[in-house]
């Protein structure tokens, strides 16, 4: 059972910047591919950016695309998404989520997805 934690969250003035980590207990195929998803009050839950760990294809949903960018680092089993330019719709809860390497469908899609951090609060607010 591959167990995500997420951390970085906390508010910040638009135009500013956060890094969030998720840690992962352990790489396996089963969780390869590990993508951010975020949830606003009162909306769906939407992906956000995902990547392989083992390296290939990065993915980034039209809204973050030049703002928003992912890194890792191995030797932590952790997984960064680095966040400037901050507006307030970028607000909510963001969540890790891994999925099989394997995966088929749409990256955005949370049900190819199999394991899911707790999530950690954004919030952009003047």
């Amino acid at each position: 059972q591959v167990q995500l934690v997420e951390s970085g969250g906390g508010s910040v003035q638009p135009g500013g910047s956060l890094r969030l980590s998720c840690q992962y207990s352990e790489w396996t195929h089963q969780s390869d591919f590990m993508g951010w998803f975020r949830q606003a009050p009162g909306k769906e839950r939407e992906g956000v950016a995902a990547f392989y760990v083992s390296g290939d294809r990065t993915y980034y949903s039209d809204s973050v695309k030049g703002r928003f960018t992912l890194s890792q680092d191995d030797s932590l089993k952790t997984v960064y998404l680095q966040m400037n330019n901050l507006k307030p719709e970028d607000t909510g809860i963001y969540y890790c989520a891994a999925a099989p390497h394997w995966w088929t469908g749409s990256w955005s899609d949370e049900r190819i997805y199999v394991y899911w951090g707790k999530g950690t609060q954004v919030t952009v607010s003047s």
